[in-house]
């Protein structure tokens, strides 16, 4: 028994290594700061106050892309589904609606 003795400062050890690891990992898995504007590790600062100007111009042209972006998806889903009805759409059916749109 007195042979095992080390093996518990070893296990205490490795499971602070291992629980910090693993909450890096969440940290940067969903996009909190792994380490503060000082360098610190340590919670995440509240944006509302100081504010970063730079931060909050690149979240403006990030929003307006976004809803460039949206728009852009929801033209092409129109497109796609107006190609879909013409492929699977009997031939005769197409062509008397081109001969309508004359």
């Amino acid at each position: 028994m007195r042979e095992l003795s080390w093996l518990v400062p070893v296990l205490i050890v490795a499971a602070v290594m291992a629980s910090r690891a693993f909450q890096t990992w969440v940290r940067a898995k969903h996009g909190y700061p792994i380490e503060d504007e000082d360098g610190r590790r340590g919670r995440r600062s509240f944006r509302g106050q100081g504010g970063d100007l730079e931060a909050d111009r690149k979240i403006a042209l990030l929003a307006s892309e976004n809803e460039r972006l949206t728009g852009q998806i929801s033209r092409l889903e129109e497109r796609i589904a107006v190609l879909e009805r013409i492929a699977t759409d009997p031939a005769e059916r197409v062509a008397r609606e081109i001969d309508g749109l004359r």
